[in-house]
């Protein structure tokens, strides 16, 4: 049975679906993650218009960790599952440092079609429904950093069937 996830965030809902065909370690990790309840309240901590909206860092429910946001993780890597699934808008990919293999819990999903990024991160789902909120979120006012002037809040993420959703 397929799932999906709901993504509740300060500005609307969001719906992804997995590939779990191409990436099948990232959706698990993915998955896990969210069922633990490790994403809800963290928050949209890079956002560039035309490119991407990135989260998943746990240290962004701490506003007084702010210049270390963009740094944090599950306290573990995983590994990269290059695939051949093009990074267009909507796109649900991990983030990583330098090192193909340090993807952990931060994610990104695609504004702009960055189809540079195709091969050298690991696209593992895509947006369903609320491409509205991806669109807000991707066009709110940034400061240095490409962080949002307004906290761009992932309240949660919830995994359900497939067929739950309308």
């Amino acid at each position: 049975m397929s799932e999906v996830a709901i993504l509740t965030t300060s500005v609307g809902e969001m719906v992804l679906e997995f590939w779990p065909d191409v990436a099948p370690g990232h959706v698990k990790n993915f998955i896990e993650l969210a069922n633990k309840g490790f994403y809800d309240g963290t928050c949209f901590h890079r956002v560039i218009k035309d490119f991407m909206i990135q989260g998943g860092d746990p240290l962004t429910k701490d506003d007084s960790k702010q210049r270390m946001w963009g740094t944090g993780g599950p306290g573990y890597q995983i590994k990269a599952e290059f695939n051949d699934k093009p990074h267009v808008r909507g796109v649900l990919s991990m983030a990583r440092s330098q090192d193909p293999n340090s993807a952990g819990s931060q994610f990104f999903i695609c504004h702009g079609e960055p189809r540079f990024l195709d091969r050298q991160y690991t696209a593992f789902g895509k947006l369903i429904k609320g491409d509205d909120v991806l669109q807000k979120i991707a066009t709110t006012p940034t400061q240095p950093g490409d962080r949002p002037v307004s906290k761009m809040t992932i309240v949660s993420i919830k995994i359900v069937p497939a067929d739950s959703v309308k």
